[in-house]
């Protein structure tokens, strides 16, 4: 068995090093330092840049403007995006996308995906539901009224709506079934508040007040949400990772030079210990993280649904990140509060990724039911 990363994944994760690589994190506004949101939109020359380098468009098949790659790619570079901060909606844009891509109409993916693929539209997606706890397709109704579609409900948490220029939201029909309505932003009875998340960006509170929108701006198929969130989780997953890899790398350096009594910190028997544990939770990370990649991209088979895979993963990133950010401020002593030091930024956005699409108790009670409906052996 071959567990290496193609050509592609790895001139992809090249190629993303060459973007994120400059990026600073002291550069990186600090939600410690600013009373409201950090900033009002996100890094726009960045995503320029993402642009020049075609990694806006890694999952669109070639007639769209893309490469055509795979969610490994995507989480190969999403790994090193955290690394850096990068204040981008690259996860959003690209899941949104593909959704469009694999399940929109004709005439929705020709208004779309070749303006998404060089960057002139933004796309984000609605996946924390009214309170953040409830299913996202419950939070907003949908019907049918002859020749429209009629929305109506709260999304709260919204990432980077204020900004985004299409947003897609899960919606429930009076049938039970699940649909997405791509929402162009503006939109009349479509009205945003603000929110803001641990990492000081803004986030939105989306409120749909008989909202009308035309049949091609809506995505009836079945599996369309689960196969949206399920990228969604699973890069999140690739964010905690990358994220949690540059803390530990930092705490490293840090108790490396810093010297009692003679001797570096990361010496100490203490330190080592803790250190190694933090190694072990990120090896756990990785290889979950690449195990639910693995089954999104292929859809092979396994003892469990694809969803199992990806409880598991998440399971692992909210967790695990928390522990390696706790210890590198435990580490650091004094300096990892500090704001002139970047650590306080990377803590605050790990408790942000810990959290997003759902804490690791919300992931346990999922693989838990998958396990009763799916006795392994």
């Amino acid at each position: 068995m071959d567990f290496t990363f193609t050509e592609e994944q790895q001139a992809a994760v090249e190629a993303a090093k060459a973007v994120f690589g400059p990026v600073a994190p002291d550069s990186v506004p600090s939600p410690a330092l600013t009373p409201s949101a950090v900033a009002d939109d996100f890094d726009r020359a960045l995503w320029s840049k993402l642009n020049d380098a075609d990694l806006l468009s890694l999952l669109l098949a070639p007639e769209h403007g893309g490469a055509g790659l795979d969610a490994i790619a995507l989480c190969l570079v999403l790994r090193e995006s955290a690394k850096a901060l990068a204040r981008v909606p690259l996860l959003e844009h690209t899941a949104t996308a593909v959704a469009v891509q694999t399940y929109g109409s004709d005439e929705l993916k020709e208004r779309i995906l070749l303006r998404a693929a060089r960057g002139e539209l933004v796309l984000t997606a609605a996946s924390a539901g009214r309170t953040g706890h409830d299913p996202a397709q419950l939070a907003v109704s949908a019907r049918r009224d002859t020749d429209t579609w009629i929305l109506d409900g709260t999304q709260t948490g919204v990432p980077w709506a204020h900004n985004a220029d299409h947003i897609a939201v899960p919606a429930h029909t009076p049938q039970g079934r699940t649909v997405i309505a791509v929402l162009p932003h503006p939109h009349e009875g479509l009205s945003l508040a603000e929110q803001i998340s641990t990492t000081g960006e803004r986030l939105g509170e989306l409120h749909l007040d008989s909202v009308r929108l035309d049949p091609h701006q809506i995505i009836e198929t079945d599996e369309a949400w689960d196969r949206l969130h399920q990228l969604l989780t699973t890069g999140t997953c690739a964010l905690a990772l990358g994220l949690g890899e540059r803390v530990l790398r930092m705490t490293g350096d840090y108790t490396s030079k810093r010297e009692q009594f003679g001797y570096p910190v990361a010496t100490f028997q203490a330190v080592a210990v803790q250190a190694a544990d933090r190694y072990i939770d990120l090896r756990a990370m990785e290889a979950t993280l690449w195990q639910a990649a693995w089954r999104i991209s292929t859809q092979a088979d396994g003892a469990l649904p694809t969803a199992g895979d990806i409880a598991v993963a998440k399971i692992w990133a909210s967790e695990g990140v928390r522990r390696v950010v706790q210890t590198a401020q435990h580490l650091h002593g004094g300096f990892g509060a500090d704001t002139d030091y970047p650590l306080h930024r990377y803590h605050a956005w790990a408790k942000h990724l810990e959290l997003s699409l759902g804490p690791a108790a919300a992931h346990e009670e999922t693989l838990g039911d998958l396990l009763a409906a799916h006795p392994l052996g």
